[in-house]
């Protein structure tokens, strides 16, 4: 998303190599500055690797057959999102950058970006909230939680991320506040009633929604790991039995009768390593979103002034959600990585 007035990364740093210019907002603006040139290779590179790298996810998924099924199609919904971002996003949200924090592509253009980066950016949110619930319900209802119950359930979230999105990035359009003003100003809405919708929306409540999952995973982990530990007992009774002969006594002091199965710990693995991908997942995105979303909240409703540099800084760091989401779910994949393997090889 988009935030107001987003600083001009590109504009700091050591003397200006050529000629400087002024911005509207009474900055010096050096394009040719040291740190200019590194800060703009740098996000460059942050695009093409987030773009790529979930291109090559939805090849996998699209040319392996095992992975159309479920989960593989949240998976699908997430890297599109993340797809969408960095190739109608970052890249305008990088000339914005560049262009000193002046919108020079008209209003109409203008609108078209608001509303994807709204989309886009809500939309993986979501996504990364609905892949968290879904590992959630496989882990506490394996049993009734059966693969047709999850891709109706999976359909439905899918269903719900994007109408969701959609409906708060066109918002704006129908006349809920201006994302484009004089001064070659453009930026997400700043009307406080669609502030607080927006950023509950898009960010708090999903928030809310993944915390809530991943305390829930932790404490079905803590309790499979106390009732593992029950399940394993050490009888102490003397075993005594009659027969025709003397009595033989049978000790069992030291044996140990454990009630666990092959097939219980190939689950306890399985489950251990999905809660560390969804903690792993939920934590990335806690620490990339929320600087952005907090400032997001507050500057519309206060009198408060982030300044510039760090308001561009919370923006990409958010953006950069995009990237480090297909490298967690891929990383703790063994599946996706043979597969990501293969396509590599057979291109060779």
């Amino acid at each position: 998303m988009s935030s107001s007035n987003s600083s001009v990364l590109l504009a700091n740093g050591s003397a200006a190599l050529g000629s400087s210019s002024h911005d509207y907002g009474g900055n010096i603006y050096r394009p040719f500055s040291v740190f200019s040139v590194l800060t703009l290779t740098l996000l460059a590179m942050l695009v093409v690797a987030t773009f790529v790298w979930n291109l090559l996810v939805l090849m996998t998924i699209l040319r392996v057959r095992t992975f159309h099924r479920v989960p593989h199609n949240l998976v699908a919904s997430m890297a599109i999102s993340d797809v969408m971002v960095a190739a109608l996003v970052m890249p305008l949200s990088l000339l914005h950058e560049l262009n000193g924090r002046m919108w020079k592509l008209g209003r109409v253009l203008c609108q078209v970006w608001i509303s994807f980066d709204v989309l886009c950016c809500t939309a993986s949110i979501w996504n990364v909230t609905a892949i968290a619930l879904d590992r959630y319900w496989s882990i506490t209802r394996h049993l009734e939680y059966t693969l047709k119950t999850r891709k109706k359930i999976s359909n439905v979230m899918i269903g719900l991320t994007w109408a969701l999105s959609a409906i708060i990035s066109l918002a704006p359009l129908f006349g809920w506040g201006e994302t484009y003003t004089e001064g070659f100003q453009c930026q997400v809405s700043q009307d406080p009633f669609y502030t607080i919708f927006s950023t509950f929306t898009a960010f708090y409540l999903p928030l809310c929604v993944v915390l809530f999952v991943y305390w829930k995973i932790y404490k079905a982990a803590k309790f499979r790991i106390g009732s593992r530990k029950t399940n394993s007992i050490t009888p102490m009774a003397e075993v005594k039995e009659a027969s025709h002969g003397p009595q033989t006594a049978f000790c069992s002091r030291h044996a140990t009768v454990s009630f666990q199965t092959d097939g219980d710990t190939w689950r306890e693995q399985k489950e251990k390593k999905a809660a560390m991908m969804v903690g792993l997942l939920i934590g990335v995105f806690v620490l990339c979103w929320i600087p952005f979303f907090i400032t997001e909240l507050v500057t519309p409703l206060c009198s408060c002034q982030v300044p510039p540099l760090w308001k561009s800084v919370f923006l990409w760091l958010g953006y950069s959600n995009s990237f480090f989401n297909p490298l967690i779910y891929t990383a703790f994949n063994k599946s996706y990585s043979s597969a990501l393997r293969n396509l590599f090889s057979r291109q060779r």
